[in-house]
Formats: C-alpha cells, sequence, structure tokens
C-alpha cells in the first residue's frame, strides 16, 4: 500500500480528534485516582503503512517536573489493550471510518514500548489492512 496516501488522512488534527489530549488525564485518574500523578502525555500519531499494515504510535512525552523513565512504561502494552480509558477498539473502529473506502481495518495488536528518546516513548500500534470490501 502506498503511505503517502494515507498521511493526508491521518493528521495529527484528526487522531486528537479521536483520541483527544485529556485521555491521558483521565487514563491517570482512573489508574491512579489523580491525574496530577501521571508522568507522562499520550498523543496518538501516524506511522506509516507497510505491506498491508498501518503503524501508529501511541507517543508517551514526559511531562515537566515528571520522570518518564522512572514510569513503568513497559508493561503499558498489555494495559493499554485492554484499557477502557485508552480504548483500542474505539480507536481502531474510528480510524477504519477514517479510511472512507480506501481499505478497512482487520486485526490490530500493540507492540513492546520502545525509547524515542529520553523524554519519550513510544507504544506501537499495529492494524492489519484490508481491501475495502473484504
Amino acid at each position: 500500500m502506498d503511505a503517502d496516501r494515507f498521511t493526508s488522512i491521518f493528521t495529527s488534527d484528526k487522531l486528537a480528534a479521536i483520541f483527544p489530549a485529556d485521555r491521558a488525564d483521565r487514563f491517570f485518574d482512573a489508574l491512579l485516582g489523580d491525574s496530577s500523578e501521571g508522568a507522562y502525555d499520550i498523543a496518538l500519531r501516524y506511522a506509516g503503512a507497510r505491506e498491508d499494515e498501518l503503524h501508529f504510535e501511541f507517543q508517551l512525552q514526559e511531562r515537566p517536573g515528571k520522570c518518564l523513565s522512572c514510569s513503568l512504561t513497559y508493561g503499558l502494552p498489555h494495559v493499554f489493550s485492554r484499557h477502557p480509558v485508552i480504548n483500542i477498539s474505539s480507536v481502531v473502529k474510528d480510524i477504519d471510518h477514517m479510511l472512507d473506502g480506501q481499505g478497512r481495518c482487520g486485526d490490530w495488536r500493540v507492540e513492546a514500548t520502545r525509547e524515542a528518546g529520553r523524554k519519550v516513548h513510544v507504544i506501537p500500534l499495529i492494524i492489519d489492512l484490508k481491501p475495502d470490501g473484504a
């Protein structure tokens, strides 16, 4: 699949609409009982298409005065895949709707957390892409 045709669909603004910035606060409020205890903000970003897959990333950006490296981000893929506030199933349904005839979303998975930098960790979200009508 040609990644360029999806780049115009999955802009930062459109992804922020389906995964708003306040979701990190709601996640920490549910997880820790206080959103101010959260060490990072969460944003959904498009990372390109490869073969029959769409690649997205949950980017964890360290909050001022907090320590991202001190947080337990490596267990998060399992937590994210099941947590009702993160709600990946709903995110994938929204992405499927955004495709508007340029394919259909199939199964999805989250992969291991990786460090993109000292203050940014990334959790990949991979979605199988099927031809529209499949």
